[in-house]
């Protein structure tokens, strides 16, 4: 099986990806989770995709574990582009 796997993410405090979204998409059948804040910041939206840090209802540190779980089971995961592609966590 095939599977589609995308994130919007925000930028933290050493300019590092914060994952707020992660889309993962299946046979159609879409799944998103958003993600807490790893940690406090001062509320405030990307200009470049719109989201917020008080968005979420996941703790931040079940993001590997949400991700496995998702994909598990898919013999292949696409991508666009190559920086979503690297392991940012």
């Amino acid at each position: 099986m095939e599977d589609v796997i995308d994130f919007e993410f925000l930028r933290g405090r050493q300019n590092e990806i914060i994952v707020k979204e992660l889309s993962v998409a299946a046979a159609n059948v879409p799944q998103t989770f958003r993600f807490k804040s790893p940690y406090i910041l001062a509320t405030h939206v990307s200009d470049e995709n719109g989201r917020n840090w008080v968005d979420g209802l996941i703790a931040y540190h079940e993001l590997y574990t949400v991700a496995n779980e998702a994909v598990a089971g898919f013999a292949h995961l696409y991508a666009y582009g190559v920086s979503k592609c690297k392991n940012h966590t």
